[in-house]
């Protein structure tokens, strides 16, 4: 067995709506079963015996050792705690070849679990030492450094609750709610409205302290200090006890409580510097810790912190006690847990010595061992929830402190007996302002109530009803998608919305150009949804990215689907009848909003079933009106849109809207069926999006089908009195649209310029020439640049294949270099002729095309 290609899947895909990793695996013979492989099963399960049970996937159907390295992968992750359920493994056509697919939550896991899979396949296989454990803690580390922390999660996953979609723009804490325009960010628990200005007064705790005071806020007298001198003066200014503590701190860095001699200030001072520069002493208030936590205007929760502890029982060492409560699957050793391990360290050995006890020290029955001053979450404390016991007073001076700063979420730090009376009445204060504030203690206390303090976080970015979504229409089809995709940006811009779409020849934002080339993979789907410029996005989705990467987006409001032809790619990535093509193209039908529409062609069968994996609504659109399906559809009272007596019509029930095909410049009146067809797909899509029809007609009229908007689909120019027609057509179906379009012009002697695509299959560059010897005269064959796999002349060898016996063409000619053929096409041209131009090379094909059509002398007699 060898895995010879991983890929990560990380959008819906072919398989699954979830993230998953997809591994290419050969399988010698013997390993198509793994009952021909005795005693493997056994040695398996002995290295792990977690994998649970292995099913055939299928009637009938054997295990092969690829099912094995999916059970294997699944299981690995399970184990290792990651949220995980979808495998699936599939043979191709090739004998032996499998494709194995298992969901992933982080890509990094999910790739180690299938790389150690294998090692434990084959070490089953080689009867070797295999050892899980060790593998699985390696996974569950790994894992935890990589997710979303606890604080960053509870914000995401409130916002998917909401539907607000949302994608990770580091591998820290920086996050993304929404798209586009409406886009949001979230670093940690702070808001992209939050100023740098006010987090840096957050961390000036004497400044914080100050302005305060100003505004009224009972707080613990102090200031900076320079020496321990200076420390030891304001703590007899002050009063002792008092605490010292880092001026810039957090997370309870270098904070000591509690002091009421010199000795003991003076080593609080050594530890505070060195974490800062600038060390503070203040009056040590008596009582408990409490976390409030303020999001905008409101208190949403408060928890009592208690210093990290252990409870003697008479038997165990104060280190054993300790390595005890670390045992609690909740402790962790980083933020990614509820709790945090306690750390037994220099600073907890100085604090337990003032008690008189040491690490090996046996504490008595029931006596309590306190192993730090400060009760932080994040040095080993535990947290009990008294968000409702918090008395009104006391939340209001909480509020009123985060406004005084200007934070937008800000974690409170208060001193006090207790929450149930204000805070003057005891004595109490506010220590501290927190900006980007820990919210494990809320989202996990260790004791009372859970609070779901994301949701009022994201309540604060997103008013209520919001989303954070912007219309995204998804097209794909074997043919006339990018030309779909241009209408439909044009529909909203027309509109005065700002557009961002991708497709094969770049990546346009508010009609300009920002990227170029083949842009309709998920990648460049991603980075139209991060511009903050974009109000609406239309995205052609090619096969090539689906099945390299999955989709650029959890789901889309309208679907369209132009059509599924042959000669889509057949024979790639295990793609090789039309109906593997339809399964693939359906992707985007398949995750559309359930408020949402997919738009298909009724005339293509292979499309007009899709409507059934659609968890929306459909619109079906035709030439046909009778069409059998349209014909049901609207009996249903459902939506259609068709051709009728010179007009585009949208039916739906007894409602019509209707738009002259001569009033749509890229139909030519109508006489180009296949640009019909793509204004239909374009004004269903722009139907199913609310767009006003006076705004459909405007943009549909102001569409023209030139080499600036729409370059190689159909862009006719004029040389010399001959017609000149550029396209980037390159399968048999589009050969077919392209000869019932030319059929409907006028021309005398009609010549073709064509090469073909090596990466297609022999009988599809054959069917190309084929179906043009029927239509023209003259057919001049030319090389690709690039052969994509193939050797010099073959592809020309199919080429010239595909015109034996052709009914029409006289004249066959084969050249070497793209505008080599178009100079050779455009020499024989008269005026009156027309000439169609395959071209390979769009953009330099097309400036080729047009300086050559602006040359203004005469053609001259006998150029033929």
């Amino acid at each position: 067995m060898q895995i010879t290609r991983i890929r990560a899947l990380r959008g819906p895909n072919l398989w699954t709506r979830s993230t998953a990793i997809e591994a290419i695996v050969q399988c010698a013979p013997e390993e198509h079963d793994i009952s021909r492989l005795p005693g493997f099963e056994d040695r398996l399960r002995a290295r792990f015996p977690q994998i649970g049970a292995l099913q055939p996937q299928g009637a009938d159907q054997s295990l092969s050792l690829a099912d094995m390295l999916e059970s294997a992968a699944l299981a690995l992750q399970a184990q290792a705690g990651c949220p995980v359920t979808f495998s699936r493994t599939h043979e191709t056509v090739e004998p032996g070849t499998y494709q194995v697919v298992v969901e992933y939550t982080e890509e990094s896991v999910g790739r180690l679990a299938m790389e150690r899979a294998e090692a434990l396949v084959q070490a089953a296989l080689a009867d070797a030492p295999f050892d899980a454990q060790p593998v699985i803690a390696e996974l569950r580390e790994l894992d935890e450094d990589d997710r979303i922390g606890p604080s960053t999660g509870s914000i995401v996953d409130a916002a998917v609750a909401r539907g607000i979609p949302f994608r990770r723009l580091t591998s820290g804490s920086l996050v993304q709610l929404g798209w586009g325009a409406k886009a949001r960010r979230i670093q940690a628990a702070e808001l992209d409205v939050t100023s740098a200005v006010a987090e840096s007064i957050a961390q000036d705790k004497d400044l914080t302290k100050r302005l305060l005071h100003a505004a009224g806020v009972p707080v613990p007298m102090g200031r900076p200090v320079t020496d321990v001198d200076d420390a030891w003066a304001v703590a007899e200014e002050v009063g002792l006890p008092v605490v010292v503590k880092p001026q810039d701190g957090n997370q309870g860095k270098g904070v000591t409580v509690n002091i009421s001699t010199r000795a003991q200030l003076q080593a609080a001072f050594a530890t505070a510097k060195s974490f800062s520069d600038e060390v503070m002493v203040e009056r040590f208030l008596p009582g408990n810790d409490f976390r409030l936590l303020v999001v905008g205007h409101q208190l949403v929760a408060a928890a009592r912190r208690d210093p990290p502890q252990v409870l003697g029982d008479g038997q165990h060492s104060v280190r054993e006690l300790v390595e005890l409560v670390n045992q609690d699957p909740r402790r962790g050793s980083g933020h990614g847990t509820a709790l945090t391990k306690i750390r037994l360290d220099d600073i907890a050995i100085a604090r337990i010595a003032g008690e008189g006890l040491t690490p090996d020290s046996v504490p008595a029955q029931g006596q309590r061992v306190v192993l730090r001053n400060n009760a932080n979450l994040s040095t080993g404390g535990s947290a009990t929830d008294v968000t409702d016991d918090v008395h009104p007073e006391i939340a209001a001076r909480a509020i009123e402190a985060a406004q005084t700063i200007g934070l937008h979420i800000c974690g409170v730090d208060v001193i006090c007996e207790s929450m149930l009376k204000p805070l003057e009445e005891q004595g109490g204060g506010i220590v501290e302002v927190n900006a980007a504030p820990g919210l494990r203690m809320h989202l996990a206390p260790s004791f009372g109530r859970a609070r779901n303090v994301g949701v009022p976080m994201v309540d604060e970015l997103f008013a209520p009803g919001e989303d954070g979504r912007i219309p995204l229409v998804a097209v794909t089809g074997t043919n006339g998608k990018t030309t779909t995709t241009r209408l439909i940006g044009q529909l909203f811009a027309a509109h005065g919305l700002r557009v961002g779409m991708t497709n094969t020849d770049g990546v346009y934002v508010h009609g300009r150009q920002i990227d170029s080339g083949d842009c309709s993979g998920p990648k460049s789907a991603r980075n139209v949804l991060f511009h903050p410029e974009v109000d609406a996005a239309v995205l052609e989705c090619a096969r090539g990215g689906i099945l390299r990467e999955g989709l650029g987006f959890d789901r889309c409001q309208v679907a369209v689907v132009t059509n599924v032809g042959a000669g889509d790619h057949l024979g790639l990535n295990y793609i090789t009848t039309v109906e593997d093509v339809a399964v693939l193209k359906r992707v985007i039908v398949q995750n559309v909003a359930a408020d949402g529409y997919a738009v298909l062609n009724a005339a293509d069968p292979h499309v007009a079933v899709m409507a059934g994996n659609c968890a929306g609504k459909v619109i079906f659109f035709a030439a046909d009106r009778h069409h059998p399906v349209m014909a049901t559809h609207r009996a249903q009272g459902s939506r259609v849109v068709y051709v009728d007596e010179g007009h585009v019509v949208a039916a739906e029930g007894s409602w019509r809207e209707s738009i002259a095909l001569r009033d749509i410049p890229i139909t030519r009146g109508g006489t180009i069926g296949f640009q019909v067809e793509n204004v239909m797909a374009a004004v269903a899509a722009a139907w199913a999006c609310n767009l006003p029809w006076q705004t459909i007609r405007r943009g549909l009229a102001g569409f023209v089908n030139d080499s600036d908007n729409a370059p190689g689909r159909f862009n006719v120019m004029d040389y010399r009195g001959a017609t000149v027609i550029a396209d980037y057509g390159h399968n048999p179906d589009a050969m077919r649209a392209l000869v019932q379009a030319v059929q409907a012009m006028p021309g005398q002697r009609r010549s073709v310029v064509i090469s073909g695509a090596g990466d297609r299959r022999d009988e599809d560059i054959s069917e190309q020439t084929q179906i043009l010897g029927a239509a023209f005269d003259d057919v001049v064959l030319y090389q690709d640049a690039c052969q994509r796999g193939r050797e010099d002349g073959e592809v020309l060898a199919l080429l010239q294949k595909g015109l034996q016996g052709a009914a029409r063409t006289r004249y066959v000619t084969e050249i070497h270099g793209e505008f080599v053929a178009i100079d050779h096409a455009l020499a024989r041209l008269q005026p009156g002729d027309l000439c169609l131009v395959l071209v390979d090379q769009v953009e330099e094909a097309l400036a080729h095309l047009a300086a050559r059509c602006a040359e203004t002398s005469p053609v001259t007699a006998g150029a033929a």
